[in-house]
């Protein structure tokens, strides 16, 4: 068997299959019904980037807590997110995840440890440092993880984070998604030394640069870390290295000048982590098709439930205006 299957329970690999599909399925129904434009607030789509969110979240526990970025959906459904509150927000409606006020940027759902996520750059990194020393003092053996960009290394105030984590050994896990594409700046134009992870040894904590394609590479490296940062010995970083299959913001795909042609993005999708993934599992004899046409079927139906009941649900009323307002 792959080495990096043994070890992991068959019903393990199998959800971790099945969430992928999930995010990949729910985002396609984002853009199939784009052309409604009755989702308002707009849309970072995770397709291709799978394998970071669903492999890190596979190694937390429930009490362990996510803090995200603008491209928020891939790990609010890692997290346990629910299906029917994401599409809820997403068309701004009261059972929304954030009772309507935040949309596609904004998901939150504390009570499954998915603390937030915000269109500020690396806002949410200081978050996660913050609740992972509030672990510390509190001697709760749960770690936070901080969800990024490669456009967020860009941010000084990653790097006070960094630091801040190493002074005070917290508990927390740095994962830089790097899809080589802060906006549509290529981070040859941004970066001198491409090595991210290098800046994160730079303020001495442990890092690793994994192949964000591979489920199986994110979850061993992850685990890693999370056991690592639960025995008390302070944070740890992942540089992942993924292909975003669709463009930035909104439906493009980012094809032409300064940004990617199509035949370097049919390469890229000739990588997809749901289907790399799915050919191991086959391979092993984990799945077969008729198990995968069963999940298929399962997961598109719970989709399009979910539209409908984000469709359905009420709009917020005047009275939710100020409620649940801090500042």
């Amino acid at each position: 068997m792959n080495e990096a299957l043994s070890g992991i329970p068959h019903e393990k690999l199998i959800s971790m299959y099945e969430l992928m599909l999930k995010i990949r399925l729910a985002e396609e129904k984002c853009i199939e019904l784009n052309s409604e434009q009755l989702m308002r607030s707009p849309h970072h789509y995770y397709i291709g980037q799978e394998a970071v969110g669903v492999g890190v979240c596979a190694v937390l526990d429930r009490e362990d807590q996510v803090y995200s970025s603008h491209r928020s959906h891939g790990h609010y459904l890692a997290k346990g997110g629910d299906l029917n509150a994401f599409f809820a927000e997403l068309y701004c409606k009261i059972d929304g995840c954030a009772k309507g006020k935040g949309g596609s940027m904004h998901l939150i759902d504390t009570s499954v440890g998915f603390m937030n996520s915000n269109g500020i750059v690396v806002g949410t990194v200081p978050m996660a440092v913050g609740a992972a020393f509030a672990f510390k003092i509190r001697k709760k053996l749960n770690v936070t993880v901080a969800f990024f960009g490669d456009g967020g290394a860009d941010q000084g105030v990653l790097y006070e984070a960094l630091n801040y984590a190493v002074l005070k050994k917290l508990p927390v896990i740095f994962v830089c998604e790097n899809n080589f594409f802060a906006s549509f700046s290529h981070v040859s134009a941004r970066h001198g030394v491409q090595d991210i992870k290098r800046r994160a040894e730079g303020f001495g904590m442990p890092a690793v640069k994994v192949f964000g394609q591979d489920i199986l590479e994110v979850y061993t490296a992850a685990q890693k870390m999370v056991q690592r940062a639960k025995k008390g010995e302070g944070p740890s970083f992942i540089e992942a290295e993924v292909f975003r299959f669709k463009g930035h913001c909104g439906t493009g795909d980012d094809v032409g000048p300064g940004l990617r042609s199509q035949e370097e993005l049919e390469i890229q999708k000739k990588e997809c982590p749901i289907s790399q993934f799915e050919k191991i599992l086959t391979n092993h004899q984990i799945l077969d098709q008729a198990i995968i046409r069963n999940i298929r079927k399962r997961l598109e139906d719970q989709v399009n439930q979910a539209v409908e009941f984000g469709r359905n649900s009420p709009l917020p009323n005047e009275e939710e205006l100020l409620k649940d307002v801090y500042a």
